[in-house]
């Protein structure tokens, strides 16, 4: 794999990451996935050409070696903590690990001429929207340290490229969700805070009633509205900023969603429908800075990397996720 075209996959073995890399993989693409399995898990690299390594984006000597070894000529950077909540509580580790363990990367990186960088962001670096659907020309204004630390690194990207000519393609994610089609890899947090999971979580036992977090927003049924984007496209969005960094193509900052947003009721609706159960509940009041609406105006990916999303039906996404959390790799690789 020294021949120059192969790709440094950071967190590629957690949830989107690991799906992403099963694409590339099924492409033929040569990867390398560096992944510290904090919360990534060594059995979600299922396809048994793809080299695991087990270390930090922050460790300058490991990166040399495998920058040595594979001349990569990209990187897919999805390494990062993503728990709004221990980023209020513990600001530090999420500054430490998304936004300052990156530079060491991004040096070794420029040492060694690699100048291609996907970028998994979020949709939290917009903060409260100023207007729905939200698009790329929103104020960024995060309020969160998890949304700031994404923020800052993006900030990062364009200044290196004025220095050395880094190109990136900044992907920002609405509410990932859903899992592989034949249930082979899924989502798998400890501790678990999406929505779908965590529903699903609730019938299986392994958590108790889903809280529903104020039912008095200014939406058609009183919940909360977000914008659920399958893993699956996800994946597909990166396979293609790939290939658009590779034919040299500009640097992006580009919104990855579906633009239709569902509540947090219709989610339950659907779980119930794909399940034949009922969900156990219990309502509470709103939570601090839960905007009523986050729904992505995803037309920029499909003008400026030819992707749209194709799993729309949250029936479908819900099913998947079932699929996966009530199979055998479901059960066997969950904390």
């Amino acid at each position: 794999m020294s021949d120059g075209n192969a790709i440094l996959v950071t967190g590629g073995a957690g949830y989107i990451g690991s799906h992403t890399v099963r694409l590339l993989a099924s492409m033929g693409r040569k990867m390398v996935v560096l992944d510290n399995l904090v919360y990534g898990h060594e059995e979600a690299i299922v396809d048994p050409g793809v080299k695991l390594v087990h270390g930090d984006i922050g460790d300058h000597a490991l990166l040399r070696e495998l920058f040595e070894e594979y001349s990569f000529s990209a990187v897919v950077h999805f390494a990062a903590y993503a728990y709004v909540g221990e980023s209020v509580t513990n600001p530090l580790k999420y500054y430490r690990n998304n936004t300052s363990a990156p530079l060491a990367l991004l040096e070794v990186m420029q040492e060694f001429g690699c100048k291609q960088f996907v970028f998994s962001s979020t949709c939290a670096t917009y903060g409260v929207p100023d207007q729905i659907p939200i698009t790329e020309k929103n104020t960024q204004n995060p309020i969160n340290p998890y949304g700031r630390s994404k923020w800052m690194l993006e900030m990062i990207l364009q200044d290196c490229e004025v220095a050395w000519g880094l190109r990136s393609t900044c992907l920002r994610y609405f509410n990932a969700s859903g899992c592989s089609a034949d249930g082979l890899i899924g989502e798998d947090h400890n501790p678990e805070t999406h929505l779908i999971p965590r529903v699903l979580m609730a019938l299986t036992g392994e958590a108790g009633p889903v809280e529903v977090f104020g039912t008095d927003y200014p939406t058609p049924d009183g919940t909360c509205i977000r914008d659920y984007i399958h893993v699956e496209d996800l994946a597909a969005a990166h396979a293609r900023a790939l290939d658009h960094l590779g034919a040299g193509g500009e640097s992006l900052r580009v919104n990855l969603g579906t633009g239709v947003g569902v509540s947090v009721k219709e989610i339950i609706q659907a779980v119930e429908q794909a399940t034949g159960r009922q969900v156990p509940l219990i309502y509470g009041p709103r939570r601090p800075g839960d905007p009523a609406q986050l729904v992505a105006d995803p037309s920029l990916a499909w003008e400026k990397l030819g992707w749209k999303a194709q799993k729309t039906n949250i029936l479908e996404t819900v099913s998947s996720a079932w699929k996966w959390m009530s199979g055998p790799r479901g059960g066997r690789y969950r904390h």
